[in-house]
């Protein structure tokens, strides 16, 4: 057992935390398990919408068009493919959060070229590699820092839109002195690799770095720690004041309403606000350019097209759907309050002001549609353990029947014998499911979630018998933050649902150890670390002073006489966990004795050494592995492009060892890339993927979306001209891809994987 409740050597700890190869939890279906809650959303009584079919549509409409962008780039541009990117032109960023010189230059990719512009081919991956894939030790024979990512927007200064029409911005654009080929101007890349919006709606928290703050407060991704974000309400006729929001579980809200404005990457210009973003589009017919199919399962009633004809638009404008969404006291005041103005121009009204809030919130209601919960594992059946028995898996023949469940067996066997169910726990697959997790994690009368014909109990042994999910870090208690080991079996403080698994260099890019724009750490770790120390300035998130210590897998205190430098003890100065604010946190607790914290003055002693050291530095949100065959390339760099070579990765426990890399990953054995058992744990992943996503039937459906896919020319030389307004002869001309519309029924055609469409 990985929890220290007498004093046992590094070296015992290890050999019990490997002596039970299938201990830890297992994965379950994601059926009829319920969304994370928002109070104050949809109920009470002022809620902020009322009409959740109008806000979905809104959000459906706005997610995929195009106008939201500068220079013609959508929510979806970057999550058009299993809600993932899957282009392969022009999508290298040199590695720009490196703290490293190096990550603002190009390397040379094995394939004899990079860069801007450059074509990616399966020759190009993994981006680090060694002479024996299955050792981390053996020879590096090829390493980079650059990322695989997505292109966004050629940038600019804002200047001013248009009410009416055109897609592109009023922008003043050079070339960018990164992005460029011969001097010519090409679109930005991302520093990270584009995750999947499909269940994202579970996620605690969004984006690779956490940096999507789980409270919404209606004007930007930081929740509690922008002190000048708020909405704009009506109080009567004569009357509008700036609010503070606090809406929980709206994590995609604080995620949507950062790439059109918060930097100009992804896309818009520097300088743009979201009331101007909403001055562009409210008078607008919504998908004004981009055609929508009649039998869209959201917008078809909406939709312009009848038939075979495809039309573009909605019959709609996007202020008749924000005033038919929302409550009218966040858009009903006529008069000219303290909204602002642009440079030039009249001042925003309301419904400019708040457009950030009707943004955010109708996107996170339509991504809360995009859950897959019917892949082949999900529609499993299972036995009294929760292992699935595949009967509803079959082949052509009953011997192809046979072989198929005995190697989805096998590669569940693999999945949990390896550990791998330790941070991709729960339905969802991941640690950062949080609040989900503990949901189900709870004893409810009556709770089931799961196959209809073999149902599982909400509880504790949800996730597998014996409690098997407190392995994970896990509780019902729904603590963000963990003490767990890091590989060399040290006790670090880690955020739940981030982890540096060795992808890269942890000086490369910090992950969830960044900061925000006002000083403030991401991580839950170091601001709990504030809180022991009574440093109260050092907390920006709500949930940091109501975490249970003795729910880590490690204990950060023990009431009891122990002699080891990276643990608190009775030899310290301890006080009861919860004594602070006068209610007791030990209410069932595996053991009490691990329900006590460090006086601030006996933590301020110890803030830097082993009792309060952190695993933050280069941790990243563990993703879900749902879908996982159609949202490839992998890792948060980009840097694999198959399964096989992440379960090579995994096999070798990394790339680079460092203090902060997790205990977990020395739980792989290299065995994992035998022939047989590669296939097997990737036909385990494979029957992750519903054919839904696969095939884009509802609610994975959508209007056309053109997608930028690099530039005439290649990586050597590029066409100027881009026709763009304001654009010049410096730009490099674009290159598009169209995605059709498609209906709920979805198309005939699936989704390839993103090694498919790589280049031999």
């Amino acid at each position: 057992m990985r929890a220290i409740y007498q004093m046992i050597s590094a070296a015992a700890l290890a050999a019990a935390a490997f002596s039970a190869p299938a201990d830890g939890p297992l994965p379950v279906s994601l059926r009829n398990v319920p969304l994370p809650p928002v109070p104050g959303l949809l109920d009470g009584a002022n809620p902020i919408v009322v009409d959740k079919t109008a806000a979905i549509a809104l959000g459906k409409a706005l997610f995929w068009d195009q106008n939201v962008g500068s220079d013609g780039q959508a929510c979806a541009s970057c999550h058009f493919s299993a809600g993932a990117d899957g282009r392969i032109k022009n999508q290298i960023n040199p590695g720009q959060n490196a703290a490293q010189p190096s990550g603002q230059t190009f390397d040379s990719l094995p394939s004899g070229t990079g860069g801007p512009n450059h074509t990616l081919t399966a020759a190009d991956f993994p981006l680090h590699r060694f002479s024996n894939p299955r050792s981390n030790s053996s020879q590096i024979t090829f390493t980079t820092d650059d990322v695989v990512s997505s292109a966004g927007t050629f940038g600019g200064e804002f200047a001013g839109v248009s009410q009416v029409s055109g897609t592109s911005d009023q922008c003043a654009r050079t070339p960018d002195e990164v992005f460029n080929v011969g001097h010519v101007g090409t679109r930005k890349v991302e520093p990270r690799n584009t995750p999947s919006v499909i269940n994202a709606v579970f996620n605690h928290r969004n984006f690779w770095d956490g940096r999507a703050n789980n409270v919404f407060n209606g004007s930007s991704p930081w929740g509690p720690r922008d002190p000048d974000a708020g909405v704009w309400v009506k109080l009567n006729a004569k009357t509008v004041v700036k609010q503070r929001l606090n809406l929980i579980n709206s994590s995609l809200a604080s995620q949507a309403v950062t790439p059109p404005v918060f930097n100009d990457v992804e896309m818009g210009c520097k300088g743009r606000g979201w009331p101007d973003i909403g001055r562009k589009l409210l008078s607008r017919q919504a998908l004004q350019y981009q055609a929508v199919h009649p039998r869209d399962r959201v917008l078809g009633s909406l939709s312009q097209s009848s038939g075979n004809t495809l039309k573009p638009g909605l019959k709609t404008t996007y202020k008749a759907l924000v005033t038919q969404a929302f409550n009218p006291q966040y858009w009903s005041y006529s008069g000219i309050g303290g909204f602002g103005a642009p440079a030039k121009g009249a001042p925003y009204n309301q419904l400019e002001a708040n457009f950030a809030m009707f943004f955010g919130i109708a996107v996170q209601l339509y991504e809360a549609t995009l859950v897959s919960d019917q892949s082949p594992f999900d529609l499993s059946p299972v036995d009294a353990d929760l292992v699935p028995v595949w009967t509803n898996v079959s082949g052509a023949t009953p011997a192809e029947t046979a072989a198929k469940i005995a190697s989805l067996k096998h590669g569940f066997d693999l999945f949990v014998n390896n550990h791998c169910g330790r941070c991709h726990v729960g339905p969802t697959l991941s640690q950062a499911a949080v609040g989900t997790n503990a949901a189900l994690l709870t004893a409810t009368p009556g709770g089931v979630f799961g196959p209809a014909s073999t149902p599982i109990a909400y509880g504790p042994d949800a996730f597998g018998p014996s409690s098997a999910a407190t392995l994970s870090g896990a509780t019902a208690s729904g603590s963000p933050l963990t003490r767990d080991f890091n590989i060399l079996i040290q006790p670090r403080l880690m955020d739940l649902g981030f982890a540096n698994i060795g992808v890269t260099q942890p000086d490369a890019d910090p992950g969830v150890a960044g900061h925000d724009p006002f000083g403030n750490p991401l991580s839950y770790a170091v601001q709990y670390v504030a809180y022991l120390i009574a440093d109260s300035a050092g907390m920006s998130d709500l949930q940091v002073e109501k975490i249970r210590a003795c729910d880590f897998l490690a204990p950060l205190a023990l009431n009891t006489q122990i002699d080891d430098a990276a643990y608190f003890s009775s030899g310290d100065s301890l006080q009861a966990d919860g004594s602070r604010e006068g209610v007791l946190r030990s209410l069932n607790c595996a053991n009490p004795d691990t329900a006590y914290i460090p006086t601030p003055a006996a933590a301020l002693a110890n803030l830097h050494g082993p009792k309060l050291a952190t695993a933050t530095a280069g941790a990243f949100k563990v993703p879900t592995l749902r879908n996982v065959e159609l949202t490839g390339p992998y890792m948060h760099n980009g840097g694999m492009a198959t399964l096989t070579q992440v379960i090579e990765f995994y096999a070798r426990h990394g790339n680079f060892v460092n203090d902060a890399q997790n205990f977990n990953l020395g739980a792989s054995s290299a065995s994992l890339t035998t022939v047989q058992n590669t296939a097997d744990l990737t036909n385990f992943m494979l029957a992750l993927t519903d054919e839904r996503v696969r095939y884009q039937k509802a609610p994975f459906d959508h209007p056309q979306l053109t997608v930028a896919h690099g530039h005439a020319g290649n990586e050597l030389a590029v066409t100027a001209g881009n026709p763009l307004v304001n654009a010049g002869a410096d730009l490099a001309k674009d290159q598009y891809l169209t995605i059709e519309a498609v209906g709920a029924d979805g198309s005939a055609t699936p989704l390839q994987s993103f090694s498919d469409r790589l280049a031999p």
